[in-house]
């Protein structure tokens, strides 16, 4: 990999107006760069540029668009190893996990490469004689993306290759804790052959970048991953413009345990779904629902799995959980730690900072117990290795706390019935329902997102994509009689 630092715009790499440091959150005396941050001028450029490169892009054809995704996710995943390194060394993910990230990336782009030749239309027949109809899908324009730290190839790859596969162009604001990712990511798009402007990467803050890119007036469509409140800010920005959005925001996922439930599997999954890529996802099981017959056993056997876990340098070989991925996140976290101490919650192990060989921001996956419903430490995505459990009496006492939240993300339940599976299914206000399995992964070919405060706009993924990504054109034709 390149050591280069820029941002890119008009199809050439360029220096900012300004840089910030990105370092290790493994080991911070460890500086993997200075990034470029991008100028209001650069913004309005990249813009600009997009506009233009977007009716080209479209008319260069399904074949065209087909091979440029091709290439760009065979590398990915071809590369999976190496990027998938600095990726953990950037932001703290343990090198397994690293590798995979990039990896699915990759096949986000291979899938919406083959959805490129699947985009078909319709045709219908009119009430009125003579005239036929045919119903097809079109690029929306040049869409804005904004993507997160915690995800920072994935979630990009799973916005980028449906926003070109469908003829659009694309301008990427990534997060600027992971700017060594988006640029690898943008190295890769950058090579293909496509026209000049198609994509841009433009780094910056958000109040300043991010605000300016969601205003203006060249932006046909906005894709967000991020919090609640950012997300909500960029909603009432765009209908000024009447700009469609699509947003993937906070989570507070409930994992119900019942008394019929594999214990030692509900254990495996509840931690590995608390505590994977160190709490920071959007998927995270952060409340636990236990029926109380089972709580007492799958409390004591939580702990000690949460104490089990190997907390460590995210490039040392046996790591399972790395560092929180900034100094910030982690006050943050232990700040809720507090929190959950000052609500009367009982702290059954964790919650501490850790020391180890490498000064990094190293946290103890947390267990609450006695926690309640009304406690902040159940109703705020905290995006942190802890989470809280409560005893319920019941299956319907569970479902009704599962639901009681502002959020609809994933939900999950772990049990041996089939008619509690069922209704779960049918009842759990959530996005993504797991029967017997975490709360945290998802397959790339179907649809993602939540509701309530978890989710607004169309789908994510698969061949829901096309419904934000495209705009449908119905056409009339009156042909005439031959002569």
């Amino acid at each position: 990999m390149t050591n280069r630092t820029e941002i890119y715009v008009n199809g050439a790499w360029q220096a900012g107006v300004s840089t910030i440091e990105n370092r290790n959150p493994s080991d911070i005396s460890d500086v993997i760069g200075l990034y470029a941050q991008a100028s209001a001028d650069q913004l309005d450029a990249a813009l600009d540029a997009a506009r233009r490169a977007q009716p080209i892009w479209w008319a260069a054809g399904v074949q065209k668009r087909h091979d440029v995704l091709m290439a760009i996710g065979t590398e990915l995943m071809a590369r999976a190893e190496e990027i998938g390194r600095m990726l953990a060394r950037e932001e703290g993910k343990p090198l397994a996990e690293g590798k995979g990230e990039v990896y699915r990336a990759g096949q986000f782009f291979t899938y919406f490469a083959a959805e490129v030749l699947r985009l078909h239309g319709d045709l219908a027949e009119s009430v009125r004689p003579g005239i036929e109809i045919d119903v097809r899908r079109e690029p929306v324009g040049v869409v804005a993306i904004i993507s997160p730290w915690n995800f920072p190839v994935a979630t990009p790859a799973w916005k980028i290759a449906p926003a070109l596969a469908f003829g659009n162009a694309v301008v990427w604001k990534p997060a600027n804790v992971t700017p060594a990712s988006a640029v690898a990511l943008t190295e890769i798009i950058a090579r293909q052959d496509i026209p000049k402007g198609l994509f841009n990467l433009v780094s910056g803050a958000g109040r300043e970048v991010g605000q300016r890119l969601v205003e203006s007036r060249n932006v046909d469509a906005i894709s967000f991953t991020g919090s609640v409140p950012v997300g909500r800010g960029i909603a009432a920005s765009a209908v000024t413009n009447m700009t469609k959005v699509q947003m993937e925001m906070g989570s507070k996922n409930p994992m119900l345990i019942m008394d019929d439930a594999d214990l030692d599997l509900a254990v495996a999954h509840a931690a590995g779904s608390a505590f994977g890529g160190t709490g920071q996802k959007c998927t995270a099981a952060s409340r636990l629902i236990v029926h109380e017959a089972i709580h007492d056993a799958f409390v004591e056997k939580l702990v000690a799995a949460a104490q089990a876990l190997k907390v460590g340098h995210a490039l040392a070989e046996g790591t399972q959980i790395g560092p929180v991925v900034s100094e910030s996140q982690l006050a943050q976290n232990l700040d809720y730690v507090g929190i959950g101490k000052s609500e009367g919650a009982e702290l059954l192990c964790g919650g501490e900072r850790l020391e180890r060989p490498t000064d990094g921001y190293y946290m103890a996956p947390a267990v609450f117990a006695g926690t309640r419903n009304d406690m902040r430490i159940n109703r705020e995505e905290m995006f942190a290795p802890i989470t809280c459990v409560m005893k319920a009496a019941s299956y319907d006492e569970a479902l009704s706390i599962a639901n009681d939240t502002e959020f609809g993300l994933t939900a999950g339940i772990m049990t041996g019935s089939l008619a509690r599976a069922s209704h779960f299914r049918a009842s759990m206000r959530a996005g993504c329902v797991m029967v017997n399995l975490p709360t945290a992964g998802t397959d790339y070919h179907v649809p993602f997102g939540g509701r309530g405060s978890s989710s607004f706009g169309p789908r994510e993924q698969g061949r829901y994509a096309a419904e934000f990504y495209t705009s449908v054109k119905t056409s009339y034709v009156a042909a005439g009689t031959p002569q």
